[in-house]
């Protein structure tokens, strides 16, 4: 891991830009965090959609994340930002693009081509990343997961032994191979779910909720779209990461 730029926020928040290889990334600590006292790390999870897109919403949630005491990090997904592209999910997404446009049902094998190659290449690197993590001064674990593709939090929730709790946002699609790795998941899940998606198929959330084998899991939803998240279900998460990572 190569750290590339390093300033502090105006809350005192340490935002650190890296590269570990080809995989570009950010890691926020608290003022709080020290070799002396290290703090638990949570994963940031995010869309496709390029870091740079996502950073206003991510450096948000490393903020809140921050005043309740954890690091948090994340990476750049494969085939986005500036990443080279992987055919496979540019295929898979022209025609994910080509259904929606002609008002057709996405079927499983263009959602089979969107989410598991991108699931299969993701989660190692994530793991790479975690290791590169917690060999840092100041990050000690537990460990936990935030965000989507929530496909990807599912695989990192039943191979990953370090990652204590997660909190999955429903929102993409989801294989139908999925399920069966859903009920292997027993860590304690905090399912949120935007009842009017418009680009998700609720009842596929709420299937994917009933699969979850832990034996502690809670789905919160709210009225609202992909982007119309309230405030007070940001907090509900930040209570459930506080209950489970200190």
């Amino acid at each position: 891991m190569q750290f590339t730029s390093e300033h502090r926020l105006d809350d005192g928040v340490l935002e650190r830009e890296f590269t570990l290889g080809e995989i570009p990334g950010f890691l926020w600590t608290p003022a709080s965090a020290s070799a002396a006292a290290p703090v638990p790390l949570i994963l940031l999870g995010h869309p496709p959609l390029g870091l740079r897109t996502m950073y206003p919403r991510l450096v948000a949630r490393a903020r809140q994340s921050a005043a309740d005491g954890f690091a948090t990090a994340t990476i750049e997904l494969p085939g986005s930002g500036d990443r080279p592209r992987l055919p496979v999910l540019e295929q898979a997404r022209a025609d994910l693009r080509r259904a929606k446009a002609a008002g057709e049902p996405v079927g499983d094998e263009v959602v089979d081509a969107l989410i598991l190659p991108l699931v299969d290449k993701a989660v190692p690197e994530w793991q790479a990343a975690l290791d590169a993590f917690l060999s840092l001064p100041g990050i000690g674990g537990p460990v936990g997961y935030s965000g989507g593709v929530i496909s990807i939090g599912v695989r990192l929730a039943v191979v990953e032994p370090r990652i204590r709790a997660a909190g999955l946002f429903a929102g993409s699609y989801v294989p139908r191979s999925m399920f069966e790795e859903a009920r292997r998941v027993s860590i304690p899940l905090h399912v949120l779910l935007q009842w009017d998606d418009e680009g998700n198929d609720r009842q596929a959330a709420l299937d994917l909720f009933d699969a979850f084998g832990s034996r502690e899991k809670s789905l919160h939803a709210n009225l609202g779209g992909h982007t119309g998240v309230p405030q007070f279900a940001a907090d509900v998460a930040a209570r459930f990461f506080r209950r489970h990572l200190k």
